[in-house]
């Protein structure tokens, strides 16, 4: 992958040590190992190694990548990795896209408390899903579903919402049949709003009365339990967006939009336009506007460039990737293969079918020269930095 001409470790590195000083009382271990990770990222510092081209014996120095999950040059990878692991995963079935998003009130409070908000977001979503496609009245059916987080809107901003990838349909109770839902509908998208929101309040307030969020600054009020219940009557009436579109083209669509969506960052380096004096000018997508008009440009402050990048920093070791349902960890296996057993289904999709009747795996570099495969002839080591003074002798 060539290099971009403006790229976020560009930006860390001309004005984040000026961000780190400003900011040094408020900046967290997790978002000050991910500005360094990116600022290192395929650099002499990371180390690296030689390739050689078999085809023209041309050389080629590469360094090594951070593999940091924020990091925008990194993600290609993954995201090809995670697109092969699930291949097996699909049914031949429609596939609908839904969205869980959080009102920006409570937007607010999930940036000082993470972990447990996204976590809730997650959970709820899930059970939503679940709860109305079991009810008879809907589908009847126990379905699967993988849930994505984002928490970033297009200018940067704090907007936590989960992407929802589903099947078509579900087992029946006895699990002796595939229940299809109907053509181009999934679920009622105003049932599953209306129980989102229920069950989402329901327990955002028992979290609040077992001691377990936190507030700070003009939220610290909303520790006092009769003021968090007043914050939140407003929110018990307005309307939660929760979203649904139309049915995917095929699995191959599906695993292409997935793979595009799991390993996205809060911006992508493609979208970088510029930094100079005004500071750093980006694409950004206004949802409100409609056609071509929808497509900006905006210019922040560099300082505030990276305020906002760092806003969708995730807690260390949270998971921004679930499966729930049919699709749950513990059992998906089995319930893919008695799916695609009542589906008369016997193949699982494949997405690689060359490589797969030849058995020979794709080479991992490839020369820019004339697309033969590359050898690694030599690696060096990472540079080390000095973290204290030599002991004396």
């Amino acid at each position: 992958m060539g290099r971009y001409a403006l790229e976020v470790a560009d930006i860390f590195r001309a004005h984040g040590p000026t961000w780190r000083q400003a900011q040094r009382a408020h900046l967290s271990l997790g978002q000050l190992k991910v500005m360094s990770a990116i600022e290192q990222c395929r650099s002499a510092a990371l180390g690296g190694h030689v390739l050689r081209c078999e085809g023209c014996g041309s050389d080629q120095i590469a360094y090594n990548s951070c593999r940091n999950r924020h990091c925008p040059k990194c993600q290609s990878a993954a995201a090809r990795r995670w697109l092969d692991a699930r291949q097996s995963d699909l049914l031949p079935v429609d596939y609908y896209h839904v969205v869980f998003t959080l009102p920006a009130p409570i937007a607010a409070i999930a940036y000082q408390n993470k972990a447990l908000i996204y976590g809730l977001l997650f959970d709820v979503a899930a059970e939503t899903l679940l709860t109305i496609a079991a009810d008879p009245k809907h589908l009847g059916a126990s379905i699967g579903a993988t849930l994505v987080l984002h928490t970033w809107g297009s200018a940067l901003t704090h907007h936590p919402h989960v992407h929802g990838i589903v099947p078509g349909g579900g087992l029946s109770a006895h699990a002796d049949r595939w229940v299809a839902c109907k053509p181009g509908f999934f679920l009622s998208v105003r049932v599953l709003a209306r129980l989102f929101r229920r069950r989402f309040l329901e327990e955002l307030g028992s979290l609040h009365r077992s001691g377990r969020l936190q507030f700070f600054g003009e939220h610290a009020p909303l520790a006092e339990l009769h003021a968090f219940d007043r914050w939140l009557a407003p929110l018990r009436e307005c309307e939660w967006v929760v979203y649904a579109k139309r049915p995917f083209a095929g699995p191959a669509a599906v695993l292409a939009y997935l793979s595009r969506y799991t390993h996205r960052v809060a911006i992508s380096n493609s979208r970088l336009l510029a930094m100079d004096e005004r500071g750093v000018t980006f694409r950004w997508k206004d949802y409100r506007a409609k056609g071509r008009t929808r497509h900006k440009t905006m210019t922040l402050e560099a300082q505030e460039f990276i305020r906002r990048f760092l806003l969708h920093v995730l807690p260390t070791g949270f998971h921004r990737i679930r499966h729930y349902g049919l699709l749950a960890n513990s059992a998906r296996t089995d319930n893919l293969a008695l799916a695609r057993a009542l589906l008369m289904d016997t193949t699982a999709p494949s997405l690689n079918a060359d490589n797969a009747d030849t058995g020979v795996a794709p080479p991992c570099f490839v020369c820019r020269q004339c697309g033969a495969p590359m050898l690694v002839v030599e690696t060096f080591l990472r540079r080390h930095t000095i973290r204290a003074p030599p002991h004396l002798a």
